[in-house]
């Protein structure tokens, strides 16, 4: 073939002048901080591109929602079914201050506790905490046998269940609306609004495996930086170092 038939042929291969570049070289670590309340401050890293130009990289931090299991972050692998969400609302030197931004429990703890023979019953409200943040709670609960009982099931009535119910979101509005945020969170671990509901429903019929199974940020306020850094306390913490046993194998001269 003539060289003036093909114009690619006097040029060469395409492509073979462009740049690599390695995309992790334009990036940059950043700690994800979560509030007091939970033993293990650094729950994680992220990465962002560093800012260049007009392109601010707190601009692309803010507002990242990422999930942390409770087992790690109270270092109790018993608390592992139930996972908190949090959101990036303050960015201070490389550490990005977060705050609560959902819960909910794990799917393979809700089916294990589902079964034949007894009663679910579930429940939800929106409350307003005392310092403005409107949330969304779903309790779920399960009626159990009474005391001395030889009957194989534990069915609840219509009205029994409408009795439960009602008075599942009394308790939840109650324990809600009278607490901060970081109060509410605290109730979380525990879970102490679940026996709550457990102790105040025994007259109506007994019940187990009592949970606040999820929990939703319906409306926030806007973020006062000062007490997200107040909810954090002193940034210097870096952390617990993870011990690991693993060791890395010498360099066999020949194999």
């Amino acid at each position: 073939m003539a060289v003036g038939k093909n114009k690619r042929l006097s040029k060469g291969k395409k492509g073979l002048k462009k740049k690599i570049v390695d995309p992790f070289s334009r990036k940059e670590w950043y700690d994800l901080r979560v509030p007091t309340v939970f033993e293990t401050r650094i729950a994680g890293k992220t990465l962002v591109n560093r800012s260049q130009g007009t392109k601010n990289a707190v601009d692309y931090l803010k507002k990242r929602v990422f999930e942390a299991s409770l087992g790690d972050l109270n270092k109790d692998e018993e608390q592992a079914f139930r996972k908190f969400q949090f959101r990036v609302d303050e960015v201070s030197g490389r550490n990005c201050l977060t705050s609560f931004y959902g819960m909910s429990i794990t799917t393979d703890k809700l089916r294990s506790m589902v079964k034949k023979w007894q009663t679910l019953i579930e429940a939800n409200v929106d409350v307003k905490t005392t310092d403005g943040y409107i949330l969304r709670l779903f309790a779920i609960a399960f009626t159990k046998r009474h005391a001395g009982q030889t009957r194989s099931t534990t069915y609840a009535q219509t009205s029994q269940v409408h009795a439960i119910r009602k008075k599942m979101m009394e308790i939840m509005t109650a324990e809600v609306e009278n607490s901060t945020m970081q109060e509410v969170v605290q109730k979380f671990i525990p879970e102490s609004i679940g026996r709550e509901i457990e102790k105040a429903c025994q007259s109506i019929y007994p019940l187990q495996n009592v949970l606040i199974r999820k929990c939703k940020v319906v409306n926030s306020v806007k973020v006062d930086a000062q007490k997200l850094l107040e909810s954090h306390g002193s940034l210097e913490d870096a952390g617990t170092k993870i011990k690991s046993e693993f060791k890395e194998p010498e360099i066999q001269a020949e194999v």
